[in-house]
C-alpha cells in the first residue's frame, strides 16, 4: 500500500515488516563469543557483568571462552543485563543449544489485536497532528491521516514500500529541501542513528548510517551544525510550506515490556506544533484532508 492509496484511506492499516537479520544474529559463532561481542559493545568490563548477573567472574570468563555452557536461566540474565534486543535474544540462544524463546508474528496476526488497537488509539487520539510508526530500520509501518498533506509534490520514489522515513526526511529529493534548518535536523537524526547502531550492531542500520553520511546538501546549505541549539534539549523541526513555516517537535515511544519480537522493534515518532501558529495550520491542513475524503 503506497502513501497514494493511504490518502483516501477512512482507517489505518498497517504493512508487514521487512524480516532482515543483522550480521550479530549468526549462529555459527558459539554462545561465548556472541556475550563477549555484547558485553563489549556495552563497554562493560567482565568484573562489572558478573557483577550485575550475581554469577563468579570466573564462570562468565569461563562461558566467553567456551570452557563452560550456561544454563538457559543465566543466558536469559546475562542477555537482560546486557539490554540484548530480543531478536538477538534468541540467537544466543540457539547458539547454546536451547530453543529460541520470544515470537515474531506480523502485526496482522490475530494474537497482536490488542496491540494494533493501542497502536490505533495513539495514531488516531494525536490527530490532527503528525504520527508514524516505524520498525527496527526506520520503515513506515503506518501512520495517521494527518500525514499524506505533507507529502505533496514528493516523488513517488521515496513513497514506495518500503519507504525509509530517514532517506525521506534527507534526500535532495525528498524533504531535504523543505527543512529550514537542515543542517540541524540531519546532525540530529545522524546522531540518533549512530547511538542506534552502537546498541545494536546490527548492520543494516549501519548501511543506512553510511548512506545518509555520503547523502549531499541542497545547494546553499550551511554546513552541518550542532544538534542541540543554544544547550536546549528539544531539536526543532522546521518544514517550509508554501503557507508558511511550521515548527514542530518530535517525541518517541516504545513498548516498555513486548514479549513479542515485532512490537520490540516498533517505535511512534509523534510530532507536536511548537507555536499556536503552527498548531492552527496543522488543524486546517487536517480538516481540510478529512473533507477530500469520501464519506
Amino acid at each position: 500500500m503506497t502513501w497514494r492509496v493511504m490518502r483516501a484511506a477512512s482507517r489505518l492499516r498497517y504493512r508487514r515488516p521487512m524480516l532482515l537479520t543483522s550480521p550479530t544474529s549468526h549462529a555459527a559463532q558459539p554462545v561465548g563469543a556472541l556475550l563477549r561481542q555484547w558485553r563489549q559493545r556495552r563497554r562493560m568490563s567482565q568484573l562489572d557483568l558478573a557483577t550485575e548477573a550475581e554469577i563468579s567472574t570466573r564462570h562468565l570468563s569461563c562461558v566467553e571462552t567456551g570452557r563452560a555452557e550456561p544454563s538457559r536461566a543465566m543466558l536469559l540474565r546475562l542477555a537482560d543485563q546486557l539490554e540484548v534486543p530480543l531478536r538477538e535474544r534468541n540467537v544466543l540462544l540457539t547458539a547454546a543449544g536451547f530453543a529460541p524463546l520470544y515470537r515474531e508474528r506480523p502485526l496482522a496476526d490475530p494474537a497482536l489485536a490488542g496491540a494494533r488497537q493501542a497502536l490505533d488509539l495513539v495514531l488516531r487520539g494525536h490527530e490532527p497532528y503528525p504520527a508514524l510508526l516505524v520498525d527496527r530500520h526506520w520503515n513506515l509501518v503506518a501512520h495517521n491521516r494527518a500525514v499524506p498533506p505533507l507529502l505533496a509534490g514528493i516523488e513517488p520514489e521515496f513513497l514506495a514500500h518500503p519507504c525509509n522515513v530517514l532517506r525521506l526526511s534527507l534526500h535532495p529529493r525528498g524533504f531535504g529541501p523543505r527543512i529550514g534548518n537542515l543542517a540541524q535536523w540531519r546532525s540530529h537524526l545522524l546522531l540518533r542513528l549512530r547511538q542506534q547502531v552502537t546498541a545494536s550492531g546490527d548492520a543494516t542500520l549501519q548501511a543506512l548510517l553510511e548512506e545518509l553520511q555520503a547523502m549531499p546538501l541542497p545547494p546553499g546549505t550551511p554546513p552541518d551544525e550542532h544538534p542541540l541549539p543554544d544547550g536546549g534539549v528539544i531539536v526543532p523541526l522546521q518544514y517550509v510550506t508554501p503557507a508558511g513555516t511550521l515548527n514542530l517537535i518530535s517525541t518517541t515511544t516504545v513498548f516498555g515490556t513486548p514479549v513479542d519480537i515485532t512490537l520490540s522493534e516498533l517505535a511512534l515518532e509523534t510530532f507536536f506544533p511548537a507555536d499556536e501558529a503552527t498548531a492552527a495550520a496543522l488543524r486546517q491542513s487536517f480538516d481540510a484532508a478529512l473533507a477530500q475524503l469520501p464519506v
